[in-house]
């Protein structure tokens, strides 16, 4: 009898075993279910949740943060550090898994891509975040690094380069402004920008990202972009920390180049250039900084428990919260995905964008704060931060956004587009002008022609309605906007000026006006160790056209539009005037109204202009023009 009892306590103890080892694989798994199901019908029999402390907003976010952390457990508090890409997240993840946000990433929209579409999918993940047991709800984040690009028919403002080239802090805060309102419409609260880098080398894809090498203009332009964002109810994100900007050549993660590389600088040098621009923004009351995919001294930036913790949050005072980077966390020291996330959250990451993994990265959170890895102090810590956020934005009195100021009712208003055309006017950058050819003369005959003059695409450049960015095709402008040719075609009809775009009548014409550029790219794939404007990023029709331009002996003015100060040192000999564009995004008669002189050229150049890649980062180097530089007629 005394073996029977035995051999059944044995058999109960294995299956309560087995049991236990099978929940444990299960929450490991991607689809932990059971433990979803599990921690939900815990919750769902705790009764006494108090609603009424968090939700009175007469107290202070201190005491409502306090209050509601206190009732959510260690599952829900890591749902709200995860961000998971809406192509994935449902609205029975947002009930389940608690996220504290989705993201759109690059090219990713819902429907046909129309306001109602977004408005839709956002009303059918809020309501699944609102039906979680404390009804928190979720912030959603895109990058409109340059106008929400991602939605088609919304205004595309120049890329950063050309807007350090402008240099006006009045018109960034109207811009800020500007991209916020739109956002709005589609219920959007969280950008993914400005970027702030302090750009050191053309050869990087993300140059145009930068404002400009001087770490003063980046701190003055961003932080006017931040309050006008911030005084319309959107939260920027200052990115991307740190010193993504001035990593050494060669050590980029993905082509051995730049992007995703290696600062390898003195601290007295990392801050005094690198850093200078969070200073700033920090004071100014950033809610939101996003870390670097690159490293420094070898360090990956989502790991660097100095520079996040020690001297973002404590030395500067920065009371907001750190979100990775898009999977940045494959990319991390630790032998597994679950010792990554300990790496990044000790470090001081507050919230993961895990657009895919979300489940899993909810789980090693739990898992590493049981196993002692991550305090459950740091946890509080990060959920804090981003309650904070999220409190001090009014989300929880309005989730839905429906009380929520809106000064448009559509995209793309007449008054936005003359915003972003004041913008291109003042970023265009005169680089030559012999025999002054500009401002182009009435009662002409212009032959017009190059790739980069009637494209909409190549004019706004990467991160627009795709990651990359693409050229228009067979099937026209890929978004409304003027072309560079149609705002020339606009000015030249009301100034007695004929346009040729047939090349066999280029020799019935006066001058010759050429525009040649890069084609679109982003991050990485712009990386490049050839600059020219023939060069690997540069449009393959630029050497033919300028070939045949040449042959025409006509005076010449060209327009550059890149992302970065392409090398041009061995054509330039041809032509008269030189003018350089940057990526003027979808307002390109902004081009045309200082090319007639309805505007004066005020740009100066924010980046050095080099002569050859060789020249690049040397103290003793001769420009081909300095920074400052930019002729006015």
């Amino acid at each position: 009898m005394r073996k029977l009892r035995g051999l059944l306590i044995f058999l109960l103890l294995s299956v309560v075993f087995t049991g236990c080892n099978k929940q444990t694989k299960d929450f490991n798994s991607d689809n932990s279910n059971q433990v979803e199901n599990q921690q939900d019908t815990k919750e769902q029999q705790e009764e006494g949740v108090d609603k009424q402390t968090y939700m009175d907003s007469s107290l202070p976010t201190k005491d409502r943060v306090a209050n509601l952390l206190s009732q959510m457990s260690l599952m829900e508090k890591a749902g709200q550090m995860l961000q998971g890409e809406r192509n994935r997240v449902t609205s029975n993840d947002m009930t389940k898994l608690r996220l504290g946000s989705v993201l759109s990433g690059g090219g990713s929209y819902p429907g046909n891509n129309v306001v109602e579409d977004w408005n839709g999918m956002f009303k059918q993940l809020q309501d699944g975040a609102m039906k979680s047991t404390h009804a928190i709800p979720m912030l959603y984040g895109v990058d409109a690094v340059h106008g929400l690009g991602l939605l088609k028919g919304a205004v595309v403002f120049p890329h950063n380069v050309g807007l350090g080239a402008a240099n006006d802090p009045v018109l960034m805060y109207q811009m800020g402004a500007a991209v916020a309102e739109e956002m709005k419409l589609v219920n959007i609260l969280w950008n993914f920008g400005p970027c702030v880098a302090v750009s050191g080398d053309p050869r990087w894809g993300r140059t145009y990202e930068s404002y400009s090498s001087d770490p003063a203009i980046v701190a003055s332009l961003a932080e006017a972009y931040l309050k006008g964002q911030a005084d319309h109810g959107v939260a920027a994100t200052a990115k991307h920390y740190l010193a993504d900007g001035g990593t050494t050549f060669g050590t980029g993660e993905i082509n051995a180049i730049l992007d995703r590389g290696d600062a390898q600088m003195t601290e007295e040098q990392l801050r005094a250039v690198h850093l200078k621009p969070y200073e700033t923004l920090v004071k100014s009351g950033v809610k939101i900084v996003m870390a670097s995919f690159s490293s420094y001294k070898g360090t990956k930036m989502h790991e660097n428990k100095y520079l996040i913790t020690d001297v973002l949050k404590s030395e500067l005072g920065f009371e907001g919260f750190v979100v990775s980077d898009w999977e940045a966390m494959n990319a991390l020291s630790g032998n597994s995905f679950q010792e990554d996330i300990a790496l990044a959250i000790n470090a001081g990451v507050d919230m993961l964008m895990e657009p895919n993994n979300y489940k899993d990265a909810i789980n090693a959170i739990v898992n590493n704060v049981n196993d002692g890895i991550i305090s459950k102090e740091r946890i509080d810590d990060a959920v804090s931060r981003i309650l904070t956020v999220k409190f001090d934005m009014g989300l929880f009195e309005d989730p839905y956004m429906e009380n929520t100021k809106q000064e448009v009712t559509e995209l793309g208003s007449e008054g936005y587009r003359e915003l972003a055309k004041q913008l291109v006017s003042k970023s265009m950058v005169l680089l030559k002008n012999e025999n002054k050819l500009l401002p182009l003369k009435k009662n002409q005959k212009i032959f017009v022609t190059g790739p980069a003059m009637n494209d909409m695409g190549l004019q706004c450049g990467g991160w627009g309605l795709s990651w990359q960015g693409q050229m228009d095709d067979a099937g026209g402008k890929i978004t409304e906007g003027t072309t560079i040719l149609e705002g020339i075609q606009e000015y030249a009809a009301t100034n007695g000026i004929e346009i040729i775009t047939d090349e066999s009548r280029a020799s019935e014409a006066d001058i010759v006006l050429m525009a040649v550029g890069e084609v679109p790219y982003a991050e990485f794939e712009g990386d490049t160790t050839d600059l020219s404007i023939t060069g690997a990023k540069a449009h393959p029709e630029n050497g033919s056209t300028m070939e045949f331009v040449n042959s025409l002996n006509k005076p010449i003015v060209t327009l550059l539009v890149a992302g970065r100060n392409v090398l041009i040192e061995d054509y330039m000999d041809h032509w008269d005037s030189i003018v350089m564009c940057y990526l003027p995004g979808t307002e390109g008669d902004g081009v045309a109204s200082v090319l007639f002189g309805e505007k004066p050229f005020t740009g100066k150049l924010a980046m050095p202009y080099y002569r050859s890649v060789e020249d690049i980062g040397k103290e003793d180097a001769k420009l081909l023009y300095e920074v400052g530089y930019g002729l006015t007629e």
